[in-house]
């Protein structure tokens, strides 16, 4: 009998561990679940943006996203860049360029995505005074606000070749394009 008694008070024991880890397997998950939806999309409201010319490679800007909000947020796809007041359709974003995974920024933290202006594969162009951002939300749509930085040297130069990458987490990436 006592070894019935023991080989029932090891079931017993066993199946309290297995009813612990379960139950803290579903904590665990519930809180990444949790963490996962305090993070929101980056938009115009929570990111201070910049766009600097950069002397290498040579017909490339750099854009800069900085979270400034209190919650950590996602830097889905490529930015929507329009060149111009009068741009009618975005720069295209350079596929190639697609980071394996979405960029999660934390309060202070900044994505990088660089911008070719200009290749003399391209046709037309003009110098253009601003530079128009949207952010894309999860589904690769524009998230409707769009913030107008202005271009130093009183413009840029831009034709048809000009495109952006996808975000990425350092301007070395970024300008690598």
């Amino acid at each position: 009998m006592r070894s019935t008694t023991r080989f029932v008070s090891r079931t017993a024991a066993s199946s309290l561990v297995v009813a612990a880890l379960a139950l803290t397997g579903i904590q665990a998950a519930s809180a990444a679940t949790t963490k996962a939806s305090s993070v929101v999309t980056c938009t115009t409201a929570n990111t201070k943006l910049t766009v600097t010319e950069v002397s290498r490679p040579i017909n490339h800007l750099l854009l800069k996203a900085t979270n400034t909000g209190t919650k950590p947020c996602y830097a889905y796809s490529a930015p929507f860049l329009r060149a111009g007041a009068d741009a009618q359709a975005p720069l295209t974003w350079a596929d190639e360029t697609t980071p394996q995974a979405v960029l999660v920024l934390e309060p202070g933290r900044s994505a990088y995505a660089g911008i070719t202006t200009y290749s003399p594969d391209g046709e037309g162009g003009a110098k253009e005074k601003t530079l128009g951002v949207i952010f894309a939300d999860k589904q690769g749509h524009g998230t409707n606000t769009e913030k107008t930085l202005k271009l130093a040297n009183g413009g840029v130069f831009f034709n048809s070749a000009a495109t952006v990458t996808y975000w990425q987490d350092n301007a070395a990436d970024a300008l690598s394009w």
